[in-house]
């Protein structure tokens, strides 16, 4: 959430920042919404100060043993008066807390109009063979099961078999071994969170109706793990000693979005998939330091699994709504030539902080939002289909990346 004191001292600077982004608020109506509420505020003090002093007067007449009456009524018309100026403040703060609860995050200065590719690993691949894509790879290999699925869940979810379990249990493991490895302490989360935590985490209100909710409950299915670890210091006082905190955690993921274009079939994108995150709680002063660690754990993650990856800075319009900066973490599918976000390694710097109330004394005794950086480590049904397109021989079968061996128990899937 954005601080009504930067827009009141810096409106074009905020402005600008909503014209980048595609964001239609008007930073004038912000502020002459807040001008109204401040006015309201000072009469209603000014009406207290008076009421005060009325009733020191009546006080004072009382013991002189004179009379009070056109006080007391003027005093009555005073509380009518206040009444009626704290119903309209109310209102007001209500009005502009709206808004402000609505409003993205601001981008950091160097964010550009469009997406910028920054870095590649590795080359593509060159088959002698014409590539199969992953689907095809999974039935043939019996790894994914999206017919029973569709007949079970329907659309949007896939079911994996055999040696495919193993292969996505074996990423899950490998990815939450070595981050922890990386100082990362591991949590095992509900996939299910209260409405104040989307709130906490700015994918609500913006994102609320991408959700699935539970039935009577005030709960929802997370749609990321980011969603509950950035909340899990809400309403407390760190110390500045205490930090970076570092968090990782595997967790079942919940969208109602699903995929509708061919690029974005098989287990590409679906209603359900497996992620690992990463999310460091840090001081303004870490966290720069902070984004660059969980982009090179997620990087590092990739090198190992020896799968081509591109690293792609966002532009204003495609950065993530709460967010000030973001990179993607983007793999390679040589079957459908296109590459594919596997993580999103963001910034949010103080908003997210603002949400949850998570602040921090520094050893001056200042109090100071913290800074919330988070990064997927990584998604791993993207990466399940990147290491079968990747890795695929010509007679079908699939090689699997020397790091998960030891999961796998084979080098080689037929």
């Amino acid at each position: 959430m954005l601080d009504i004191q930067e827009i009141r001292k810096h409106p074009q600077k905020v402005q600008e920042n909503f014209n980048r982004r595609g964001a239609v608020y008007s930073v004038e109506k912000i502020l002459l919404l807040d001008k109204e509420k401040l006015a309201i505020q000072a009469a209603l003090q000014e009406l207290r100060h008076e009421k005060n002093l009325l009733s020191k007067q009546v006080a004072e007449r009382k013991k002189q043993g004179m009379g009070t009456e056109s006080l007391i009524t003027s005093i009555r018309t005073f509380g009518e008066k206040q009444e009626s100026l704290e119903w309209a403040l109310r209102l007001k703060t209500e009005q502009l807390q709206e808004i402000l609860e609505q409003l993205p995050n601001l981008l950091d200065e160097d964010i550009g109009k469009t997406d910028q590719v920054l870095y590649q690993w590795k080359e593509r691949q060159h088959f002698a063979f014409p590539p199969e894509n992953h689907m095809e790879l999974c039935r043939r290999n019996r790894l994914v099961d999206y017919e029973t699925a569709g007949r079970l869940m329907g659309g949007g979810y896939w079911i994996y078999r055999g040696a495919g379990a193993r292969l996505e249990w074996a990423l899950l493991n490998f990815c939450l071994e070595a981050n922890q490895r990386a100082g990362y302490e591991m949590l095992m989360l509900p996939p299910v969170a209260k409405e104040a935590c989307g709130f906490g985490a700015g994918q609500f209100p913006k994102f609320a109706h991408e959700v699935f909710r539970l039935q009577d409950r005030e709960l929802f299915l997370i749609p990321t793990a980011e969603t509950i670890l950035v909340n899990l210091h809400r309403d407390q006082m760190l110390r500045e000693e205490e930090l970076p905190l570092k968090y990782t955690a595997y967790t079942p993921c919940f969208r109602r979005e699903t995929g509708k274009r061919a690029d974005e079939r098989g287990i590409i994108r679906g209603h359900q998939f497996n992620k690992v995150e990463l999310v460091q709680i840090v001081s303004e002063e870490q966290s720069e330091e902070a984004f660059g660690q969980i982009l090179s754990q997620a990087e590092t993650l990739m090198r190992q699994l020896g799968l081509h990856y591109r690293v792609v800075k966002l532009g204003a319009a495609e950065c993530s709504y709460g967010m000030a900066r973001t990179y993607d973490i983007q793999v390679w599918l040589p079957a459908e030539q296109i590459y594919k976000e596997v993580s999103s390694v963001s910034n949010a710097r103080a908003f997210q902080a603002r949400r949850t109330n998570t602040r921090y004394k520094d050893g001056d005794g200042k109090i100071h939002f913290i800074h919330m950086v988070n990064g997927s480590g990584l998604a791993t049904s993207r990466l399940f289909a990147a290491i079968v397109e990747q890795n695929q021989n010509q007679d079908g079968s699939i090689r699997i990346p020397e790091a998960l061996v030891p999961w796998m128990g084979a080098d080689v899937l037929r």
